[in-house]
């Protein structure tokens, strides 16, 4: 594997770097945002991880320039910002994760291995699994496009997608936070809950209405996708 590594501080980089050689990842280490979007532009990355504050140009502003590219190249977030805010905007930017300074790298490791089988798993998904039809969504996970009653749903981040197929697949299933985690994000025990519920508030935005919301919250328990229920529980 081969990961790109975008962080200022030098002692943070050195901590990784000692972890990588553990897992026999190559890694590549810049210290700004502009020599770190010309190191994405090279190509070849399987993983970036990017902190939210550099010189040049700041993580945030980094993710959107990539993702504005149409790249899939996942995206973990360093960040010493922890409000539910801050972590919508990496989030709609189009990070897949993040990951709150200070941290352990083995949980920087695990949210690595977790979004590396996850990628893995979607690309080697093959036949009649690359299309999802439901009631309302078409759902191409080949090309990674939603239609909805015949129009596209734009602007939906990697993340985003990937929630709502596995949803798709799910209909009318009650999800607990944890289970997503798991199943979507692709780690138990590293997972902050609130990941959850950004990534649910701002799909449901964007795919429903308040009337029709298509996930729905189940309280004291998590989340459901139901095209049938036209009030939302919460």
């Amino acid at each position: 594997m081969k990961i790109l590594v975008i962080e200022d501080n030098e002692s943070v980089c050195e901590m990784i770097e000692m972890f990588f050689l553990k897992e026999g990842i190559t890694g590549k280490f810049v210290h700004d945002g502009l020599s770190g979007y010309t190191e994405f532009r090279n190509g070849g990355w399987d993983l970036l991880i990017v902190d939210w504050m550099l010189p040049g140009m700041d993580g945030v502003s980094l993710c959107r320039k990539i993702r504005k590219e149409n790249s899939e190249v996942p995206i973990i977030m360093l960040t010493a910002k922890d409000s539910e805010s801050d972590q919508v905007l990496g989030l709609e930017m189009g990070a897949d994760d993040y990951v709150t300074k200070p941290f352990s790298p083995l949980a920087l490791m695990a949210r690595i291995k977790a979004v590396a089988r996850r990628y893995q798993k979607a690309g080697s998904d093959g036949g009649n699994k690359n299309t999802l039809q439901t009631r309302h969504f078409r759902i191409e996970k080949d090309t990674r496009e939603v239609m909805f009653d015949g129009a596209p749903v734009p602007n939906l981040t990697p993340k985003e997608f990937d929630l709502l197929a596995f949803f798709a697949q799910h209909p009318r299933q009650v999800f607990t936070r944890e289970q997503l985690l798991e199943r979507v994000w692709g780690y138990q025990f590293y997972g902050d809950e609130r990941t959850v519920d950004v990534h649910v508030k701002r799909l449901r935005n964007k795919i429903g209405t308040p009337e029709n919301p298509y996930l729905h919250t189940v309280w004291g328990v998590g989340y459901k996708f139901d095209e049938s229920v036209a009030i939302d529980e919460g």
